[in-house]
């Protein structure tokens, strides 16, 4: 009995025992300090620290805001980006975002953290980084000899400089003489368009050759950035060329090229305030570097075909390893003069950029001038923006401008 008794009793105490660790159990789970641990999540946003790329919440990704050495664990610490770019100033090479990196602003003394303190280049900063031969300027061939400027017979174009200047024209060929055989100096330079060897050049209309640099100066003057090139058929002394140049004002923004050397930047033209580049269809004259001999310094493809179909991509004249080049785009009529009936055609949009695209593909480098008669009719400075917008012959055409 006693035994009995006893044994009950142990039964009660381990029953009462089993209750008591049971409670204990239950106690410690809502104890401060005994819990599971929770899983960090820094900013609350329901995921993980582990599995969160943002931690901090802050819109920055982790691993960026160590490359821009902010702290990804501080919601306070994020990345600067001046220009919202979502790439932050420390890892963005253009912090402004105004097209120009930062390093070229900074040797140039423009401030690269200032988006208004910058340069535009025909209308993009971008093409500021192009060299002077990796870009396309449209150009009028006897861009003078215009209905406008009263020219008679052989005229090239219905409108003048301004007209030109205006439509995006940045590139000239003019033809300068001597306004008759008896005056001769230096002021007496006309633009005059030949017809034959039995009338003098000036004799069926002639361009104030003063008058139109000193309108083109203008033009540039309140221009900025943009790059001029003149190409001369020449038939009066370089002297009387420079008296003329210097006369108007333009002589000091002339750049002065070193054959074998690289062409600089359109914006280091525009920044040094050399601008206007010059060539004529005549031998190299080391008194007057700044009148470069155009087949030495670059070449033309053939033109004044009579038929489109003759139009080739070869080297006509001039140098053909250079990379400055004329593709020349305009026919003759059966009379030998300009052709304003099938000009349209030549100067289509698409038949004209199909030629350029061919031309660039075949040759290896773009061409940098794409001259024209009768510019009026047809996209010859919309073919020209498509082509700069594209790096390679190959690149996909953008849209039509």
């Amino acid at each position: 009995m006693k035994s009995d008794c006893f044994m009950s009793v142990v039964r009660r105490f381990d029953a009462m025992r089993a209750l008591w660790m049971a409670l204990l159990l239950v106690s410690s789970l809502f104890t401060p300090g005994c819990a599971a641990p929770s899983i960090p999540d820094l900013d609350g946003d329901g995921i993980a620290d582990v599995d969160d790329t943002d931690d901090d919440g802050d819109g920055w990704n982790d691993s960026v805001e160590e490359e821009c050495l902010t702290d990804p664990l501080d919601e306070i610490s994020v990345p600067s980006d001046a220009d919202d770019d979502g790439e932050c100033d420390e890892m963005d090479d253009d912090v402004d975002g105004d097209g120009l990196p930062n390093e070229w602003e900074e040797e140039r003394g423009l401030d690269p953290l200032d988006a208004e303190d910058t340069l535009v280049c025909h209308g993009m900063s971008e093409y500021c980084l192009r060299s002077y031969d990796n870009f396309t300027f449209s150009e009028t061939h006897n861009g003078y000899s215009t209905v406008e400027d009263g020219i008679l017979i052989g005229v090239n174009h219905k409108t003048g400089l301004l007209a030109q200047w205006d439509g995006g024209i940045r590139a000239f060929m003019l033809d300068s003489h001597h306004r008759t055989y008896e005056n001769t100096t230096g002021v007496d330079v006309r633009f005059c368009h030949s017809t034959g060897q039995f009338f003098h050049p000036c004799q069926f209309g002639e361009v104030d050759a003063f008058e139109w640099l000193r309108t083109l100066g203008s033009l540039m003057n309140n221009s900025s950035g943009d790059v001029v090139t003149i190409l001369l058929e020449n038939y009066v002394p370089a002297e009387h060329l420079e008296y003329l140049f210097e006369t108007t004002g333009l002589l000091d923004r002339t750049y002065v090229h070193t054959l074998g050397e690289a062409w600089p930047s359109i914006g280091d033209l525009v920044l040094t305030g050399k601008n206007l580049v010059v060539f004529w269809e005549q031998s190299q004259n080391d008194e007057y570097p700044w009148i470069h001999d155009f087949l030495v310094f670059s070449w033309t493809t053939d033109y004044a075909e009579s038929n489109p179909e003759d139009m080739e991509c070869d080297v006509y004249r001039g140098d053909g390893t250079q990379p400055v080049w004329h593709l020349n785009n305009w026919l003759t009529s059966a009379f030998g003069l300009p052709d304003p009936v099938r000009a349209r055609d030549v100067n289509d949009y698409d038949a004209l950029l199909e030629r350029a695209l061919l031309c660039w593909e075949e040759i290896g480098d773009r061409p940098t001038f794409i001259a024209v008669d009768y510019w009026e009719d047809g996209e010859v400075t919309n073919v020209t923006i498509t082509l700069n917008k594209m790096s390679h012959w190959s690149d996909e055409v953008p849209a039509h401008p």
